[in-house]
């Protein structure tokens, strides 16, 4: 135990790059939080129901799957560098697209741009994930991953904040009761006025990323790309079809991410059935973020004494304790359950994420990050159930009680089920370990 306290997570001689590297997570994190907001703002602004507001999630995160697996292939046989290059030029197209769309008004255009620009994300995140597994000692790659992830909720808490002051705050659709009781003169200006409030930030984002590809372009980056021979593409897929570890690990990631962005997205709607404006629940969101962030913290620390699988486990648990009293308690106190699930789920992506790659050598790595990656689906179908789920008596979020409760709350058994399962792919992985030591 002693000799492992002492490893480096990061060798000094990576410290630049891993720098670098690095503050790409807190980029595709201010991504992230800047979106999850636009499903309650698109739903007021354009009057839709909440399935339809979730189309939002649905391209957000159906170009991570999309991508993934062209971004891995590309950077397989081309560098680290012009894999990320890539992924920041797609990055500042999509947000740019934000400009024609709120011009010409209609939601299926900013759906375009959000994916567009996620296929710039999961080039990013394709290269960055297994560039940080690959920065030091396999001993020690988890716990590095979890560090430069722990850089992902400060973007979140950037977005978030940006989202709530910028956006939330100065919607005229978010006061208006009943549309129907305006004129058509009336409802275009505020419809107009409202798009280019959601635009805003994502220009200035466009520019951002912009500054950040040029000096990622001027920086000198280490090795980049494999060394020696490239194995057979078919030999890498079947050798990772045969690893029921890796599998089971990406199972496991979709029902993360889908578990996340679900109670990340409603927690708008579940303010709203205890009549909390959208500005303010934007606060809500804010300790989640914070939960989470504190909780990447604590987990990166646990790290150094407890076995990934086991730590894994313990925090599923926890978290669905927590959603039962998202379900059943209704009020302040539920809302409360749901911001404490996000504590719960800081540890969940990087160490799914370092449990599977374990023991995969360089190139199976860079093609079963694209399979985790790709995982990042369960972000754009699950949210999608949910809102109709919550759409089932109504396009409310209380018309309807199901088991006692309100449909908003009632639809958080989905993220339930997701931790179930993590819970158990957190438990195998564990005791698979202890086996290998026994």
């Amino acid at each position: 135990m002693r000799d492992q306290l002492k490893e480096k997570i990061v060798p000094r001689k990576n410290l630049v790059p891993f720098i670098l590297i690095t503050s790409l997570f807190a980029l595709w994190g201010f991504a992230n939080a800047v979106t999850d907001p636009m499903v309650q703002a698109f739903k007021k602004v354009l009057e839709l129901s909440n399935s339809q507001a979730a189309w939002v999630q649905m391209a957000f995160y159906g170009g991570y799957f999309c991508m993934a697996l062209p971004a891995a292939l590309f950077v397989r046989k081309y560098s680290y560098k012009t894999g990320v290059l890539i992924g920041l030029g797609l990055y500042a197209l999509g947000a740019l697209l934000f400009y024609p769309a709120a011009i010409s008004g209609q939601f299926w255009f900013f759906c375009i741009g959000l994916y567009i620009l996620t296929f710039g994300l999961a080039f990013l995140e394709t290269t960055a994930n297994p560039y940080i597994l690959a920065m030091g000692d396999p001993k020690t790659a988890t716990r590095r991953l979890n560090l430069a992830q722990a850089f992902n909720p400060v973007g979140l808490i950037l977005g978030l904040l940006v989202a709530q002051q910028f956006v939330l705050k100065k919607l005229q659709s978010d006061d208006i009761v009943n549309f129907g009781a305006l004129s058509q003169t009336k409802i275009a200006m505020i419809r107009a006025s409202d798009l280019m409030v959601i635009r805003n930030p994502y220009l200035i984002l466009g520019l951002v990323v912009i500054g950040v590809f040029v000096m990622i372009i001027i920086s000198k980056m280490p090795q980049a790309k494999s060394d020696g021979q490239i194995i057979g593409l078919g030999n890498t897929f079947k050798s990772l079809l045969k690893n029921k570890g890796y599998i089971s690990g990406v199972i496991s990631q979709v029902l993360y991410v889908g578990a996340q962005i679900m109670c990340w997205t409603y927690i708008y709607q579940y303010a709203e059935a205890i009549a909390i404006p959208s500005d303010i629940a934007a606060n809500y969101q804010f300790m989640a973020f914070m939960a989470f962030l504190i909780g990447r913290a604590i987990g990166t620390y646990l790290l150094r004494f407890f076995n990934p699988g086991k730590l894994l486990m313990y925090f599923a648990v926890l978290a669905f304790l927590f959603t039962l009293g998202t379900i059943f308690i209704e009020g302040i106190l539920g809302l409360c359950c749901l911001v404490g699930i996000s504590f719960c789920m800081s540890l969940m992506f990087p160490t799914i994420y370092g449990i599977a790659l374990d023991g995969l050598n360089e190139e199976e790595a860079k093609i079963g990050a694209a399979g985790l990656v790709m995982a990042i689906v369960g972000g754009a179908l699950m949210p999608k159930l949910q809102g109709m789920i919550i759409d089932l008596g109504g396009t409310g979020v209380k018309d309807l009680n199901l088991f006692g409760v309100t449909e908003v709350n009632f639809s958080f058994i989905l993220p339930l089920a997701c931790f179930i399962g993590i819970t158990l792919y957190g438990y195998f992985t564990y005791k698979e370990k202890e086996k290998l030591y026994n």
